[in-house]
């Protein structure tokens, strides 16, 4: 990986020149993403990541931290102890130089010995998992970084409505995917492109379907303005 997306945070904490990110999708066309958008104060944050941050308590992870904006809100205005984790170097360099104390370049399926009273997955949390069928796994090993009475608060979206309907109101689904939310990802910045990976959106039945199949308790905390929602999974 070429952790463009890492290197457009950086540059962007660092003043380098920054650009917007180009995304693109296998069921949707090139869009420009703001490199500032990752830097947002609480006050801009959509209403399903405040909710997310008010119901953090006690020991937090933050899984995939990017440039670390809900980390250093729960840092510094909630006083808790964060830690923050992403497989980008650059974007936990970018954490470090922000102030977040406990950035560790780390993927979450790596981290053994440790416990936390909430896990975060924001911004399509569910997107690390990749594959519907990796889903078990990873809420297996979320499960095992749980403190007793723990919770995780992840988020996602229903991309249902992206596809076309047949004249019955049906929707017109590719019969090569297991499952319509799985989608390739490929990231563009400054004239480089990132190798293509599997990033999954979930629909919120199926999100509860794989966590009570995993010995979790799945609650609809908020629904937010695009199909998207945040959920809370406790054991």
């Amino acid at each position: 990986m070429k952790d463009l997306f890492g290197k457009a945070i950086l540059d962007y904490q660092t003043g380098n020149a920054p650009e917007n990110l180009t995304t693109e999708t296998s069921i949707s066309e090139e869009d420009e993403m703001s490199v500032a958008y990752l830097f947002r104060s609480y006050a801009e944050m959509p209403k399903l990541e405040q909710r997310a941050l008010k119901l953090a308590k006690g020991r937090v992870l933050d899984v995939g931290c990017g440039a670390g904006s809900h980390s250093l809100y729960l840092q510094n205005e909630c006083k808790l102890d964060v830690t923050a984790v992403d497989i980008s170097a650059n974007a936990i360099e970018a954490c470090k130089l922000r102030g977040i104390r406990n950035s560790i370049i780390k993927d979450v399926m790596e981290i053994n010995g440790e416990k936390f009273d909430t896990i975060l997955l924001l911004m399509n949390g569910t997107g690390i998992f990749g594959k519907l069928k990796r889903i078990s796994k990873s809420l297996q090993k979320l499960k095992s970084l749980l403190n007793p009475g723990g919770q995780i608060l992840i988020d996602s979206s229903d991309i249902i409505y992206m596809f076309d309907e047949d004249d019955d109101g049906g929707k017109w689904i590719p019969s090569d995917i297991d499952y319509y939310g799985e989608v390739t990802f490929t990231v563009k910045y400054k004239g480089e492109t990132e190798q293509p990976f599997d990033w999954l959106y979930i629909d919120y039945n199926t999100l509860q379907n794989a966590a009570h199949a995993n010995g979790f308790n799945c609650e609809l905390v908020v629904e937010g303005e695009h199909y998207d929602y945040l959920a809370r999974l406790t054991v």
